[in-house]
């Protein structure tokens, strides 16, 4: 029996391939060393026939998976299972913030062996080291595993640095799936890479996922490196956008400058991740080179227009309702789309309150399109994250709330849309209140059809925003059935679900 790898990524919520950077991460961290394999669920009719016939050969005795929550469950859960049913000597590894999260209903499982807490590139190696020379797992640092009836989380390792990391084998990658197949026409680009520079993020949103993995801890790649990979790539795949998937890329001001002067005569379009506070300390003239370097494009998490849940939600506490308003109307000027999004539904101690926080977040969304129409509104409903020691969590779990204790149960359909945030079922949220958020979304949507749906044409836009125009002024979004006819014949896409 061979030591070989086969690493699995998960089919996503669109289909929609895009460069497997995690799993790539773990490649490169065991290249050279022992024989590896990438199934992409994503651009397989049907993955499991490959993971088998790899492992009939009997080349492979682990099987690692990275997995995010909501539709990647439904091929990790019943895959990770037949692999340990029919190859129980087969070693399943997760990995991804599913996983570093929900710990306790996967270890239980009987079917996952180990869990990866962060980033893997020392922990997955030393692992599949220490599992064959049958040597101490405890000295391994960023595992979660399950001994003796008890969970046990080791030691968090420092945050590699990235400049130092073995380059991403997208050459070898390309012997599984020709890199063009990753190269997707969006709204950025015709041929738009997925690409990501940094660890963690070096906040505590209590909301955030993110958080328990990374401790309020963030490491970026240097902007020579990240122009180094994307000019490389532009130059071998002709790739022209980039989609920046940190979880926080413009945490260095100093560092963003520095890539958008190297990137600027290159005529590459791109976007990323943000906070509203860190970036309204941004100079006007890095805000302009932004631009003028290509940033099209910057995601922010708004997340309501009140102050109180904002301070409940750890938002660093700067951020505030007016500042939300005025950093919209801040980058009209600079040309810069700010893709705001906002989560309504968080836990309060009437149903009264909930119901009001949604209509003043309804109202205070209204108040940024009119300060800066051309924002993107992103429409999330409030879903808990097991995050010790925050109050918002502990509300929740007062209320009843509880995650299924079995991990089947997660891929049931009610645990997809939790997952996905748009009907997450929380004790303290009724039906009504769930209509009304998703009502007026579709309002909005064809008011103010998304610039990034790239089927619409003009006359397709036109027609969305006259059917949502009268809705939306006067406020009527009860029954919207006309609208969501339009948007299902034109399949009309929504961002949050469907990324670029």
């Amino acid at each position: 029996m061979s030591n070989g790898v086969i690493l699995f990524n998960p089919r996503a919520a669109n289909h929609k391939p895009r460069v497997p950077n995690s799993i790539l991460q773990i490649a490169a961290s065991i290249d050279g060393q022992r024989d590896w394999v990438i199934v992409d669920g994503n651009l397989e009719e049907d993955p499991w026939t490959k993971i088998e016939a790899y492992l009939y050969t009997g080349k492979f005795s682990y099987f690692g998976c990275t997995v995010m929550p909501g539709p990647q469950l439904k091929q990790a859960i019943p895959y990770s299972k037949k692999v340990k049913e029919l190859y129980s000597y087969v070693n399943v590894v997760w990995g991804g913030y599913f996983a570093s999260n929900q710990y306790k209903v996967i270890l239980d499982s009987g079917y996952i062996d180990y869990i990866v807490n962060g980033p893997g590139d020392a922990a997955f190696p030393n692992l599949l080291e220490a599992i064959e020379q049958q040597l101490p797992l405890d000295g391994i640092k960023n595992l979660i595993i399950k001994k003796e009836g008890r969970y046990h989380k080791t030691a968090k390792e420092e945050l590699p640095d990235l400049d130092k990391l073995p380059d991403l084998p997208y050459d070898k990658l390309n012997t599984f799936y020709p890199l063009e197949r990753y190269l997707g026409r969006t709204y950025l680009g015709k041929r738009t890479l997925a690409y990501h520079s940094s660890f963690g993020c070096p906040f505590t949103c209590s909301f955030c996922a993110v958080v328990p993995i990374y401790n309020a801890r963030w490491k970026g790649k240097s902007a020579a490196g990240i122009y180094k990979d994307i000019i490389a790539l532009k130059e071998k795949h002709q790739a022209d956008a980039i989609e920046f998937h940190d979880n926080n890329f413009f945490v260095s001001e100093k560092r963003v400058v520095e890539f958008a002067r190297l990137i600027k005569e290159d005529k590459m379009v791109w976007w990323g991740e943000a906070r509203i506070d860190t970036m309204d300390k941004y100079k006007d003239e890095s805000l302009a080179l932004l631009r003028d370097a290509g940033c099209k494009m910057i995601f922010f998490g708004a997340e309501t227009g009140n102050d109180e849940v904002l301070k409940k939600m750890d938002k660093g506490g700067t951020q505030s309702a007016a500042q939300i308003l005025r950093f919209a109307e801040r980058l009209k000027k600079f040309d810069i789309i700010p893709e705001y999004s906002f989560v309504l539904g968080t836990p309060a101690d009437t149903e009264e309150q909930v119901n009001k926080q949604i209509d003043d977040d309804i109202a205070f969304i209204k108040k940024v399109k009119a300060i800066n129409p051309k924002t993107e509104i992103i429409i999330y409903t409030y879903s808990p994250v097991p995050t010790e020691g925050s109050d918002m969590y502990q509300k929740v779990l007062d209320s009843g709330f509880a995650f299924p204790e079995v991990l089947e149960d997660w891929i049931s359909p009610a645990w997809e849309n939790f997952d996905l945030r748009k009907n997450p079922l929380t004790p303290w949220i009724s039906p009504y209140m769930i209509d009304k958020i998703r009502n007026f979304e579709t309002v909005l949507n064809a008011c103010y059809p998304t610039v990034s749906d790239i089927k619409l044409n003009k006359w397709k836009t036109l027609l969305l925003k006259v059917t949502g125009y009268w809705r939306y002024a006067l406020e009527i979004y009860a029954f919207p059935k006309e609208i969501r006819l339009i948007q299902v014949l034109w399949k009309y896409r929504q961002p949050e679900k469907e990324g670029f």
